[in-house]
């Protein structure tokens, strides 16, 4: 009986689709030892003898996949795939998915919860609240404010939609924009610079490629306004934390919501020591039904590929098909 690792920690002693569906194929589930983030040398030995991974953001280096010869399948649930080595599972016959249309309006829900709780200085509230305080400082409308967005596809058109809800200007910079979206919704498409230095609120919507790492740097930041605030529910790495630590605290922008760190876990990181940064452990893409929806088309797409069929609109690395096996 094939095996299937279900690495995500939030599908440990989690049933339903995803699960029914692996199993009416033929499928052994197989969990890790412990529910948390699986780390190289635990993945490395999570995956020996398994054929296929519902994979969550533990590194599949090149080490790993070929210390796991017979691994054909690494379904993301979800839609990024920078922690997959994508030439060396090209290499070694493997195809990548990934799980588009699952989750985008579960990112957008939370980036606004990250752009909320900084507005409305909602963590300093509660807790002087809770001390026994009462702090009744007057807050900042979210009204009129700009929305500026790097990245309008399916993710940031849910973003967009939300802050023409709240009555936000919105403004985007985005090389291949959905121009009838765009014309809809009055978003004024601008050049990457103008948008840094224009927006009141900056949200990051676009992969994480080596021309998006670490755009958001000195330069940038040092274009955005002392009143703006960044949030990031994309990729940790498009941003430099150590130059967004020294603007936090030399007050050169207002603050920053991030649910995605240049390492994760980031350990003892210098942000935790801000009062003006909101932080969650790279959630933002997770609630109950987006979770679902990418673990149950995840495990689509292995079952697709077990039985030779080809799911194109899923695969990232359409060129391993000539050499695909199962």
């Amino acid at each position: 009986m094939p095996k299937v690792l279900i690495a995500p920690m939030t599908l440990a002693d989690v049933g339903g689709t995803f699960a029914d569906r692996l199993r009416a194929a033929g499928f052994e589930l197989v969990y890790p030892a412990r529910a948390a983030q699986l780390n190289e040398e635990e993945l490395l030995h999570a995956l020996q003898g398994v054929s296929a991974s519902l994979a969550g953001s533990e590194p599949y280096t090149r080490r790993v996949i070929e210390a796991n010869p017979t691994l054909r399948v690494i379904a993301r649930v979800g839609v990024g795939y920078d922690a997959v080595d994508l030439k060396g599972a090209t290499d070694h016959g493997i195809a990548v998915t990934i799980t588009p249309g699952t989750n985008h309006d579960a990112v957008a829900e939370h980036t606004f919860c990250l752009l909320l709780a900084l507005t409305k200085r909602l963590t300093p509230q509660h807790l002087a609240t809770k001390a026994g305080s009462w702090p009744r400082q007057t807050n900042l409308p979210l009204r009129s404010r700009t929305l500026g967005l790097i990245g309008l596809g399916r993710i940031g058109k849910a973003v967009a939609l939300r802050g023409v809800c709240f009555g936000m200007p919105v403004i985007a910079y985005e090389p291949f924009p959905d121009k009838e979206f765009v014309k809809k919704h009055e978003i004024q498409l601008l050049p990457l610079d103008k948008v840094f230095a224009d927006s009141d609120y900056l949200s990051l919507h676009v992969p994480l490629t080596p021309e998006s790492r670490h755009m958001v740097n000195r330069r940038t930041l040092a274009l955005m306004k002392p009143t703006a605030f960044l949030i990031n529910t994309a990729r940790g790495g498009m941003v430099c934390e150590a130059d967004l630590v020294d603007a936090l605290r030399d007050k050169r922008i207002a603050g920053a919501g991030l649910d995605v760190f240049e390492q994760e876990p980031p350990g003892q990181s210098p942000l935790f020591q801000l009062d003006n940064v909101v932080l969650t452990p790279h959630i933002a893409g997770g609630d109950l039904r987006s979770r679902d929806d990418m673990a149950a088309a995840a495990a689509s797409a292995i079952v697709a590929l077990s039985r030779g069929e080809w799911p194109a609109e899923q695969v990232v690395n359409p060129e391993v098909r000539a050499r695909f096996k199962w």
